[in-house]
């Protein structure tokens, strides 16, 4: 591994016109030379070892605060783009096409999170360039905007949630819609995701404050500070159907996961196939999502988000366009890699299989273990993790990049793991995870590992009896 560092202010070395050059004809076979990968942690991880399994070269990018992170050293290249903060460095897009040009790539995977859905920077790799592993930039901003994936859903025969006809501009505008569809109604962002710019409003006075603090947190989290209104579900369940298309115009679903229990709309736990979910509503979804995906020209990896009510009806939501935290529990239940087929459908390869061809087996299961304190209201916990002993064994997959030793940075997501299983059937996927929970110690840090054991013992869990608001309003009580 070499490192470098790169200013954003580098001369580009190495035109457009000469890595286009590189491209065979469009019938012939085509692979990239060498890919960079535009994030940290365990998906910059992931990602070089996709990029390893195809044989291409891989270059990482790394901040000030990463530049001890173990994942480097399995890259041909890391490349310095800046100071901690992620302004300065993970979201600074004239470094990372400085970083690419330097180390001479053919493609940039963002993963997920920072750039990932950023159309400007999608655009932005391909104009000088680099083929961006992900959505066209023209789909990106039909889907990746909540307000625009609606009328798409809706021109495409998919079921969506009642909600404001367009963004809303005005108080007056939110009030009349909220006395029209009735209490209570969520206002959301328009931009972005993770819960941010989102507000129940359950009467006129809520509604307004509610729109003055959505818009504010919009605004310094995405840039944008245009919301809209939806009818708030009740307790409903949060279904995603994961999707892969390539550049030929084949889209295929590849099933759903379930990832209901949440807490301030991030999720916990994600598991396929769905609970309690019949089989109709199960395949009318998907299709719905395959409609959806054809209807924007999307390609690459996606997943479509539903909200289902209690009576299996299902409301289209949003799409996330790029590949998902949760994206393993897929992989184990289907037999696909994710990261190697968004690689080749970026490199213009066809899809290798058709819908028939994919099937669903046994059931899979991820926790996402973040460096929080839940004691402490899920406090972050950054630090030296003193002790790291995964578990392991049959049916256990634990995709992660830290080691003992590694320092977890104050600077970014939380997220230190990812662990999963893979069994025949639910309860035996549930049993091996109680298991995997117990073998698993970290020290030297807080993680979220505590409350997952409680979930895993939960009757309503075990049942598939949860919804959205299940942890908070229930769950996390009884523990106090």
């Amino acid at each position: 591994m070499s490192g470098l560092f790169l200013p954003a202010t580098m001369r580009l070395r190495n035109s457009p016109l000469t890595r286009a050059a590189r491209r065979p004809p469009e019938d012939a076979p085509f692979m990239f030379r060498k890919v960079l990968v535009a994030n940290r942690g365990e998906i910059a991880l992931r990602v070089i070892r996709a990029c390893r399994d195809l044989g291409v070269e891989v270059a990482v990018v790394y901040s000030e605060a990463d530049k001890d992170a173990p994942y480097l050293k399995l890259a041909d290249q890391a490349v310095c783009i800046g100071p901690a903060v992620a302004t300065e460095s993970y979201l600074k897009m004239p470094r990372i096409i400085a970083a690419a040009e330097g180390v001479d790539a053919d493609a940039i995977h963002p993963g997920f999170g920072f750039l990932s859905e950023n159309s400007r920077f999608a655009q932005m790799c391909r104009e000088n360039g680099f083929e961006f592993i992900g959505p066209s930039a023209e789909a990106m901003n039909k889907l990746g905007d909540k307000a625009r994936s609606k009328e798409v859903a809706k021109a495409a025969n998919v079921p969506t949630v009642p909600g404001s006809d367009g963004l809303v501009e005005s108080e007056k505008e939110a009030l009349d819609f909220a006395r029209k569809v009735g209490y209570p109604v969520l206002i959301k962002a328009s931009a972005g995701g993770g819960g941010k710019g989102m507000r129940q409003a359950w009467d006129d006075d809520g509604l307004v404050k509610g729109l003055s603090a959505a818009r504010t947190e919009a605004e310094a989290a995405f840039k944008d500070g245009s919301v809209f209104l939806e009818k708030y579900l009740d307790r409903p369940r949060h279904v995603e159907v994961q999707l892969l298309g390539d550049k030929h115009g084949n889209v295929v679903h590849l099933f759903e996961r379930d990832c209901t229990l949440q807490r301030r709309h991030q999720k916990l736990v994600e598991e396929s196939p769905a609970p309690n979910l019949p089989d109709k509503v199960r395949i009318a979804m998907c299709e719905s999502a395959v409609r959806l995906a054809k209807a924007a020209g999307y390609y690459s990896a996606g997943t479509c988000e539903f909200l289902v009510d209690r009576d299996h009806k299902f409301y289209f939501i949003e799409v996330n366009a790029r590949i998902q935290v949760e994206h393993p529990v897929t992989e184990l239940v289907t037999g696909v890699d994710l990261i190697r087929e968004q690689i080749r459908v970026a490199a213009g390869e066809k899809l290798p299989f058709e819908q028939k061809d994919i099937v669903h087996r046994g059931a899979a299961i991820e926790v996402r273990v973040n460096a929080e304190n839940v004691d402490k209201d899920f406090q972050p916990s950054p630090g030296v993790v003193t002790t790291w002993r995964p578990p392991g064994g049959p049916g256990v997959r634990l995709d992660t990049h830290v080691v003992t030793g590694y320092r977890v940075p104050p600077n970014y997501d939380s997220m230190v793991a990812k662990l999963l299983v893979y069994q025949p059937t639910r309860a035996e996927a549930f049993a091996v995870m109680r298991r995997a929970l117990r073998e698993f110690v970290v020290e030297g840090i807080h993680t979220t590992l505590p409350i997952h054991r409680r979930i895993f013992e939960c009757p309503e869990f075990i049942a598939g009896e949860v919804d959205t608001t299940f942890i908070e309003r229930e769950f996390l009580k009884r523990g106090k």
